[in-house]
């Protein structure tokens, strides 16, 4: 089983600042795009691309009924992992034993929809590939790129983004205000100076301080912050100082790329010497971090020692309690962007000021793999932390985190990779993050990693008896079915041999994983029916238990054993429960859902899994989603209801679509939707069948499941209600009756909502009219009228 956890933002960025006119280009890239199906923005750094990008993409939303999706590639290094986070950010869950950019141009195929690429210069070659798979492989995907270089393609149409237009500082600028490269720097000196605005007596200064800067935005924000301290005249004499330094007295003009070394230098220069250090040290992130990232990476432990930054001695040092500060100083000088985040505050450097934080970096001897090996240590001691809280109240923080994390984690898995003597590291780092593969959605890139770093080092270590059983587990989900067999038995084999029997027993778990799916169901059985027997051994994962038994009772369920599939899914039910786990038992309820449907018992079926639907949305866990679809569609099918039926078939298929539409081949659950289809189009005819099924499959996730959460109609009667001695001629709806019944047992309000997946004050209410029609004034005389009737 696998799902899919909150992906980082895929939709466009939100701007935290305000964005300055830039109306032609506006127009422009508007045009391109509507009459060409790849347009890449070109320009050098600082010039505004992303952000311009990012514009022209909202104004045309409207265009693309599939959406516009964002590709985040500034923080990404490996060619291979281009069409992974391209399939991310459409929101597959990929499974299948496709090339992964077969799998994009098939899942996009009958899409209109505006991908916008970011940041592609370093990775030209995967993103010309992504791009030409796209643009031939389907009618209705644009691209929109920003790169410094172009693609390379015939179908691209290039559009070169410009400077912002200055004025003549020696001309009229009565109409000043029209200029957006002084607009910018107005607008960015008034978040530092309250109240400043361009004024007959500093226009000319500015717009002589924005030609200095060649109208690059990046230089001119830069520029601005100064003005907290200094005045327009004092900081257009001062960045002339600067350039005369640097042309070393040339009067030629500086290119743009020097133009904005300038602007960066001078930044830097005005930085606290612990400023400089710490800008230079979160250099080696590869994304946004938080606080405490910044702390275990930027700062150390060692005796401060003489000269600082530049000097060729060992740099200053930086006590862990002045991270903080120096982390403000930075976003104040707008050296770092603050952005919101899971947990709290998250800080970014941009792609100029992170590569000049790197060079600077590499010319302290020895700090640059200092502050690699504090964020390998750092982010080990995360991914161990979270693992152990994994089946626990915090699944959403963790996955939310790890989101957050990501690409601070391919850093870590690449760079140690790339690294003589640290390929053990990459194997712990990818080995404990396996239910971070396994249970959010990126099986494919969890088996990239595990499989480097496999091959990277083959000693036999307890690393890698974890790293084979997690490789075979993520095979095994994407289909390559004898390798994962082989991987886990590898594993396990290695772990008898090390006598590590937490470790052999998850090894045991993989390979009960492939039976199953291998649809030996009496072997699976067999094989789970042990494990449980067995018990959690000492350090085994209780996750790892916890879907031992999970395997177990759908094993039962399949071979129609109902009561004892209903006993094993109770009592995990009361573990998970008793550790607030949510992933697990989201799987427990389905499992009992359809053990329920073997007892042809479809309200409480329906019930199970209407619940474990509802907790699989709030965990973002696709597979699951589209497995509980399926099973709805068989209840509704059960029920008559063949509307429904046909409408949750064709929102399952859809959400297959993006995970394995073969069901990873698996006859048990493709007989069962056949079957299902068959039913449906027997009782209401293809026509009507059709009809119902596209308007399922016209649906997202969020809505298809809103759809399936929906309380579905009924076929049955009202019950009627009448205890002997109580009130006479009562009737109670179907679903009072269920509350009614809830408040028997003793549960609250919200507690009758959760079980019934309904709103807390549609809870209360049924509670008030079932009140009100019995003619009680307590819950108490509501649970004695029940008992009654028993």
């Amino acid at each position: 089983m696998g799902g899919s956890a909150p992906r980082r933002d895929h939709h466009l960025p939100v701007e935290t600042t305000s964005f300055v006119d830039r109306r032609g280009e506006l127009t422009q890239g508007r045009e391109l795009l509507a009459r060409a199906r790849l347009v890449t923005l070109t320009g050098p750094g600082g010039v505004g691309k992303t952000r311009l990008a990012a514009r022209i993409a909202a104004r045309v939303a409207r265009a693309f009924p599939d959406g516009v999706r964002f590709v985040h590639l500034s923080g990404l290094r490996d060619a291979a992992l281009v069409p992974l986070t391209a399939a991310e950010s459409l929101g597959l869950c990929d499974h299948s034993a496709q090339p992964p950019l077969d799998v994009l141009v098939e899942h996009v195929r009958d899409r209109r929809l505006l991908l916008v690429v970011d940041n592609c210069e370093h990775l030209l070659g995967a993103c010309a590939d992504l791009a030409a798979a796209l643009l031939r492989g389907t009618p209705g995907v644009r691209i929109l790129a920003t790169s410094r270089h172009r693609l390379g393609l015939t179908e691209e149409h290039l559009m070169e983004v410009r400077p912002l237009a200055v004025p003549d500082p020696d001309g009229d600028l009565s109409a000043a205000e029209g200029y957006p490269a002084l607009t910018l720097f107005a607008d960015r000196a008034a978040a530092v100076v309250p109240g400043f605005r361009l004024t007959p007596d500093n226009r000319a200064a500015v717009a002589r301080l924005c030609r200095r800067l060649d109208g690059l935005p990046l230089a001119i924000e830069l520029a601005a912050v100064r003005m907290r301290v200094l005045g327009v005249e004092q900081l257009l004499e001062r960045l002339d100082d600067r350039y005369r330094l640097l042309s070393a007295g040339s009067p030629a003009v500086l290119p743009r790329h020097q133009t904005l070394r300038a602007a960066v230098d001078w930044s830097h220069d005005l930085c606290t010497e612990r400023e400089q250090l710490v800008w230079a040290r979160l250099s080696v992130l590869a994304g946004a971090f938080d606080l405490e990232t910044a702390e275990a990476v930027g700062a150390d432990e060692a005796e401060a020692g003489e000269g600082g930054p530049g000097t060729g001695k060992r740099a200053a040092h930086v006590p862990r309690h002045d991270v903080l500060e120096a982390v403000a100083g930075l976003v104040d000088k707008s050296v770092l962007c603050r952005e919101p985040g899971p947990g709290g505050a998250r800080y970014r450097l941009l792609d100029t000021l992170r590569h000049y934080g790197l060079d600077r970096l590499r010319r302290l001897p020895g700090e640059e793999d200092a502050a690699r090996t504090r964020l390998r240590n750092w982010v080990l001691s995360r991914a161990a932390d979270c693992e152990r809280g994994w089946f626990g109240p915090g699944q959403r923080e963790i996955v939310a985190r790890l989101r957050a994390d990501h690409d601070n984690l391919r850093a870590v898995l690449d760079h140690s990779l790339d690294t003589p003597g640290q390929a053990r590291a990459a194997l712990r780092l990818a080995g404990t993050l396996w239910f971070y593969w396994h249970a959010c959605g990126l099986p494919r890139e969890g088996r990239y990693w595990l499989d480097r770093a496999l091959d990277a080092d083959p000693e036999p270590t307890r690393e890698r008896a974890r790293g084979l059983w997690t490789a075979g587990l993520l095979a095994a989900v994407t289909r390559d079915f004898a390798r994962g067999r082989r991987l886990a038995e590898d594993a396990r084999a290695l772990a008898r041999a090390l006598g590590d029997p937490a470790e052999e027993a998850h090894s045991e778990y993989v390979i009960g994983v492939l039976t199953l799916f291998g649809d030996d169901l009496p072997g699976a059985l067999a094989h789970f029916e042990a494990c449980v027997a067995r018990g959690p051994v000492p350090g085994q994962h209780l996750g790892v238990f916890g879907l031992d038994r999970v395997e177990l009772a759908c094993a039962l369920g399949l071979l129609g054993q109902a009561d004892r599939a209903i006993a094993v899914g109770e009592e995990t039910l009361r573990l998970c429960e008793e550790h607030g786990e949510e992933w697990v038992r989201s799987y427990v309820l389905r499992m009992l859902a359809l053990a329920q449907t073997v007892r042809r018992d479809w309200a409480r079926a329906e019930r199970y899994a209407r619940e474990a639907l509802r907790l699989k949305l709030a965990l973002h866990d696709v597979t699951g989603s589209a497995l509980t679809l399926d099973l709805l569609a068989v209840i509704a099918t059960e029920r008559g209801a063949h509307e429904r039926a046909a409408v949750l078939l064709g929102g399952a298929d859809r959400v297959w679509a993006g995970i394995d539409r073969d069901r990873w081949g698996s006859a048990a659950l493709t007989s069962v939707r056949r079957d299902s289809e068959e039913r449906v189009c027997a009782a209401v005819g293809r026509r009507d069948f059709e009809r119902a099924y596209g308007r399922g499959a016209g649906l997202g996730l969020t809505e298809i499941v809103g759809y399936a959460l929906q309380e579905p109609p009924r076929e049955e009667p009202p019950a009627e209600a009448g205890p002997p001695g109580g009130p006479t001629g009562v009737r109670l709806t179907r679903r009072e009756t269920e509350v009614a019944q809830l408040v028997a047992e003793g549960l609250a309000n919200q507690q009758i909502a959760d079980r019934l997946v309904i709103a807390r004050r549609t809870a209360e209410g049924h509670v008030e009219r079932i009140l009100s029609k019995l003619g009680f004034s307590n819950r108490s005389q509501i649970a004695a009228w029940v008992t009654a009737q028993r």
